[in-house]
Parts: structure tokens; C-alpha cells; sequence
């Protein structure tokens, strides 16, 4: 009973850590498994891979719940019906031309992902060069105005570019789905605001396609225990996620992202001496 509460709190812990790094740029899934080499829940590996990604799964049911007027594409009339809203399918169907990239990656390179780039090189790697990125980027922009400030001025190159910059987060842990997004946005002219929350709806299909990809391959089939894992955590995340969301929106509007890029490198150099010294020891 005291080992399944202790994987319980680790479950919570792995929680807040997913809900505030999904959202910041700064790699959820490479500080996920950076944790797990500090402290392994003890689960079976297919349960794990599961758990790793059906756990961001709580995060993305934040966007849902803080934009749901943004992205429901009905509204109710003067007669109390639900009428479909133009400007939001057109926005779904920017964020669909943004999905197929990495779901495309996703479908055909999955197991082979999970099996050679899940560890803390690759992730210790990719947290540094994206950090890099950010701040090149940001001082390549810094005296540049945005050509795209609104979701609605978003047009559908910008959002396949986007949808391109995903396919690397999709391949390289420790680049941030996050990261990237924003990233390719900021360097086509798109304002860090509108980045920021088109990555926020991206999310949304890429992350259930995700989770229910890796919830078919686990087989559903869950012990009461690995139940209550897979819930605390998605509820923690969900719950973190809500003030982590409204930080960063608030964050940005009168701030860059250059602080997240010397976090990034910064991270990465330490977990690449800690992979160091634990390979020479």
C-alpha cells in the first residue's frame, strides 16, 4: 500500500512538471524524461511510453477549458440554436493543414522514435540548439514589426510552415512541440502572441491523435494502480496548466522568449555533464 501511494506522489509531481513545461517553451517531454533518470516511477516500459505522452493529454483539456470561446466553431442564436461560426472553421482548417506533417511522422516513425531518441543526449542536444534559436531569433526580430498579429491574418503557408517546424519536435525530444511552433512563427513575421496560441490549438488535435495512438498500442487494459498514475497525473497537468497558460499570455506581451533560450542552454549543458559523469562513473 506505501509502494502504490509513493508512485501515486510521483505521478502528481510528474503532473506539475508536465503542466508547467507543456506550455513554456521549454520541452515537456525532455524534462519528463530527464526526471524519470532522477526518479523512475516503477511501471512496466510499455505503461511508461504511454504515460509520457497520454499525460499531456491533461494539459491540452486547459486550452479547451481557457479558449473554448476562441475554438468552438458554434454559436448560439437569437433563437437558441447553435449556428457554425466561418471564421473559426477556418481556423480549425489552418490548424488541420499544420497537424498533417506530424501526425504523417508520427503514424510512420513512432516505435522507431521511442526506441533510439527517447534518452538524455538527444534531449540535452536539442535543449540547447532550440535555446540557441530563440535567442538568434529574437534579436534577428527585435527592431522588426510583426506582418501577422492576428489569428485571422494567419494564412495557410504560414500554417503548414508551422506545421513543419512540429515535425522536429515530433522527431527530437527536447526540442519542444511548444518551441518549435513558436519558433517557426516568430521567423515568418507571425507576433509572439498569435505564435503562442496557434501553438496552444495545434496542440489539440496533434496531442489526442498522440494519446489515443499510444492508448490503442497499450491495450486500455490498465491495473487499478496504473489507473489512478495516468489520472492524478492528467489532472494535476490540467490544473497546473491553467495558471501556467494565463502566465505566459500575460508574460509575452511585454517580454521576449530569449529568457526561455538561456534556461534551454543552460539545462542542457548541466544534464549533459550529469550523462557525463554518470557514463564515467
Amino acid at each position: 500500500m506505501e509502494e502504490n501511494m509513493i508512485e501515486i506522489l510521483k505521478s502528481i509531481l510528474y503532473g506539475i512538471v508536465e503542466g508547467i513545461t507543456e506550455w513554456l517553451p521549454v520541452s515537456s517531454t525532455g524534462h519528463m524524461i530527464l526526471l524519470e533518470e532522477i526518479m523512475p516511477m516503477n511501471v512496466s516500459s510499455s505503461f511508461w511510453s504511454m504515460f509520457l505522452v497520454v499525460i499531456q493529454l491533461g494539459a491540452i483539456l486547459a486550452v479547451v477549458l481557457l479558449y473554448c470561446n476562441k475554438i468552438f466553431p458554434f454559436r448560439k442564436n437569437n433563437k437558441g440554436k447553435y449556428v457554425p461560426v466561418k471564421s473559426i472553421w477556418i481556423l480549425w482548417s489552418k490548424i488541420l493543414v499544420a497537424t498533417i506533417p506530424a501526425a504523417v511522422i508520427g503514424l510512420l516513425l513512432d516505435d522507431w522514435i521511442d526506441a533510439h531518441l527517447y534518452n538524455g543526449f538527444v534531449v540535452a542536444i536539442m535543449l540547447i540548439l532550440v535555446g540557441v534559436a530563440f535567442i538568434y531569433v529574437e534579436n534577428r526580430n527585435k527592431n522588426m514589426r510583426p506582418s501577422v498579429d492576428t489569428l485571422a491574418a494567419l494564412s495557410y503557408k504560414d500554417a503548414l510552415i508551422i506545421g513543419l517546424f512540429q515535425v522536429v519536435a515530433a522527431v527530437l525530444p527536447g526540442t519542444s512541440r511548444s518551441g518549435s511552433t513558436i519558433i517557426g512563427g516568430l521567423m515568418i513575421g507571425v507576433s509572439r502572441a498569435v505564435a503562442a496560441e496557434f501553438t496552444f490549438f495545434l496542440a489539440i488535435p496533434v496531442m489526442f491523435g498522440a494519446s489515443l495512438l499510444k492508448l490503442v498500442k497499450f491495450g486500455f487494459s490498465f491495473s487499478l494502480l496504473e489507473f489512478f498514475i495516468l489520472a492524478f497525473g492528467m489532472i494535476v497537468a490540467f490544473v497546473v496548466s491553467i495558471f501556467v497558460i494565463r502566465f505566459l499570455m500575460s508574460y509575452i506581451k511585454k517580454h521576449d522568449f530569449k529568457v526561455f533560450g538561456w534556461y534551454r542552454i543552460a539545462l542542457g549543458i548541466i544534464v549533459l555533464v550529469f550523462f557525463m559523469v554518470r557514463a564515467i562513473f
